[in-house]
C-alpha cells in the first residue's frame, strides 16, 4: 500500500465512495485516473466488479503486475489514457468512479458532458477526493504551505453546483467525509515514517490545519434517463 501511495490513502477512499454506490458483482466499472491501481484491486475483491483501471501516469505493465499479485487478474484491466481520449464506447459502464484524482481534469465546465457518456443512463459517477470545506482565497495560516494547483480543490457544495448546472445529472451526495483530513494525515504520516522522513511539509500542513479549511470531498450523481 505504501509503495503504491500517491496521496491519501487510495482504499480508505475508495470505501467511503463506496458507502453511498450501488455497486454489485459483475458491474462494469472505470476506474479513473487510477494511479498504481489500489481502488480498482480493492474494488474488484470487496464487490466482483469488473474494473478498466485507467491512467495516464502509470504504465499498465506496472498496473498489471501489481493486478497479478493481487490475484484479480481477468477482474482489472490496465489501461492507459488520457482524461480526454477514452477509448471506450458511450454506455458502457455501469458506473464510473475516480479517486483522488477528477479534480485533475474535471474542473472543466465542459468535461461532465463527455465523461459522462461513458455510463449507462441511469448509472451512477462518483468521486472523492482532496477539497475544501468551503470555498475561499488561501488562509494566513496555509499560506505557507500554499501552491498554485491547489486551485483544483473545491468544496462539495462547489462540485454539485458544477455538476447539476450542466442538467445531464442528478446529484445524490456531495458531501465532506467526516473526519478526512484525520485520515489523509495518519497515511500521509504513516507514508512519511516509511520513507524515513517523517514531518515532511504535505503533514504539516494538515497538522497546521487540522480540519478547518482542507479534507475529502465526496460527490455522487446519477445521469439522467433522459
Amino acid at each position: 500500500m505504501v509503495d503504491g501511495g500517491m496521496g491519501p490513502n487510495p482504499v480508505w477512499q475508495a470505501e467511503a465512495l463506496s458507502e453511498v454506490m450501488a455497486l454489485a458483482a459483475g458491474m462494469r466499472v472505470l476506474d479513473m485516473g487510477c494511479g498504481t491501481a489500489l481502488s480498482s484491486i480493492f474494488l474488484a475483491k470487496e464487490f466482483g466488479v469488473e474494473v478498466w483501471a485507467t491512467d495516464l501516469w502509470v504504465k499498465p505493465d506496472e498496473n498489471l503486475r501489481r493486478v497479478e499479485e493481487a490475484g484479480v487478474a481477468g477482474r482489472v484491466h490496465p489501461i492507459s489514457a488520457e482524461a480526454h481520449a477514452l477509448p471506450f464506447a458511450e454506455g458502457f459502464f455501469d458506473a464510473l468512479v475516480s479517486i483522488g484524482a477528477y479534480h485533475y481534469f474535471g474542473t472543466d465546465d465542459l468535461y461532465l458532458g463527455y465523461y459522462s457518456r461513458f455510463v449507462k443512463r441511469g448509472g451512477q459517477i462518483g468521486i472523492v477526493q482532496p477539497g475544501l470545506t468551503e470555498e475561499c482565497d488561501p488562509p494566513p495560516h496555509l499560506t505557507p504551505y500554499w501552491k498554485w494547483d491547489f486551485c483544483a480543490w473545491h468544496s462539495a457544495a462547489w462540485w454539485r453546483r458544477h455538476w447539476e448546472k450542466t442538467g445531464l445529472v442528478d446529484v445524490e451526495v456531495a458531501d465532506q467525509l467526516p473526519e478526512g483530513w484525520r485520515d489523509w494525515l495518519q497515511w500521509n504520516e504513516a507514508c512519511d515514517y516509511d520513507a524515513g522522513t517523517p514531518g515532511q511539509e504535505e503533514a504539516r500542513m494538515l497538522h497546521t490545519d487540522a480540519g478547518r479549511v482542507l479534507g475529502l470531498a465526496r460527490v455522487v450523481a446519477r445521469r439522467k434517463e433522459a
